[in-house]
């Protein structure tokens, strides 16, 4: 049994040691974060492009968006182009009246990785009228700015509650 015990406890010790050597080369948040240099631009352009989409302002909107603009959310697998989102929209507003948002907007600029650039973050609420109902939603949106455009971007919102403000109903699958 004691020898059984040395070659476990050495192992063990080489499992601790490598996590925590794992751990120590984990970068802080200071060397990937930091301020972005011009806040008020980039939330001005992200400001601009909801309220446009909220208001109606097709146009305004598209010049917002990058050419390859892509969106994400808000599940997992949704993705969008610049052209789907405005025609989305366009959609949207045919059937809700009375649209209005209030937000909050913060900045930073990641310096490395795969999310390099300068980022807005914008939670806030969206409501509106549909089918006689009043619908407020509260969301959450981050979008990359770049030159002054909108180059990706991925809200998250709850759909569900959406659909049960309008009076969908869940009906679980029949246990046959």
């Amino acid at each position: 049994m004691k020898i059984f015990k040395t070659p476990l406890l050495l192992l063990l010790f080489l499992i601790i040691s490598q996590l925590s050597f794992a751990q120590d080369k984990a970068p802080k948040y200071s060397d990937i974060v930091v301020e972005n240099p011009e806040p008020e631009a980039d939330i001005k352009v992200v400001s601009n492009y909801v309220n446009a989409l909220i208001n109606n302002k097709m146009m305004e909107a598209k010049e917002l968006l990058s050419d390859n603009y892509i969106g994400y959310g808000p599940a997992a697998n949704d993705s969008i182009t610049k052209q789907a989102t405005l025609d989305s929209w366009n959609e949207t507003h045919k059937i809700r009246s009375n649209e209005k948002v209030s937000f909050v907007t913060a900045t930073i600029r990641v310096v490395q990785g795969e999310y390099k650039g300068d980022w807005v973050y914008q939670f806030g609420t969206y409501s509106f009228t549909q089918d006689g109902k009043d619908i407020e939603l509260p969301y959450q949106f981050t979008a990359l700015v770049n030159n002054g455009k909108i180059e990706r971007s991925s809200i998250y919102y709850d759909n569900l509650a959406i659909l049960k403000a309008l009076g969908y109903q869940i009906i679980p699958p029949s246990k046959e």
